[in-house]
């Protein structure tokens, strides 16, 4: 376990999305890296999920939600498209989303923007 997959209680709803109420701590490459990236407390996120996606894909699925907020402070951060979907990927992983469906979302996310 990390303090990523140990977060719990992290997120409220609101109109637009979601927004954090802990911080979510991702450690970057490899355990020990000292590579950090942390979404603060007060972040706000979506789930961008096409309208005829969503019923293969819920947005409120909470496997989704961390990995979603993690992406979207990273590309508010500035870093590119691809590197973002690649810790996508593996913070989906880390939540147990399997090998399909992590790929669907990582090329969604990689290549197309929602909204």
């Amino acid at each position: 376990m990390s303090r990523y997959t140990d977060l719990h209680g992290w997120w409220v709803e609101t109109d637009t999305g979601f927004r954090t109420i802990k911080p979510i701590f991702w450690e970057v490459g490899r355990k020990g890296s000292r590579l950090w990236v942390i979404v603060p407390i007060g972040y706000d996120f979506d789930v961008s999920i096409p309208v005829w996606a969503r019923w293969l894909f819920d947005p409120r699925d909470p496997r989704y939600l961390k990995a979603a907020a993690l992406h979207d402070w990273l590309l508010d951060d500035e870093w590119e498209r691809v590197t973002a979907g690649g810790i996508f990927n593996r913070a989906l992983r880390a939540d147990g989303v399997g090998v399909l469906r992590r790929l669907a979302m990582t090329l969604a996310v990689v290549l197309f923007r929602f909204g």
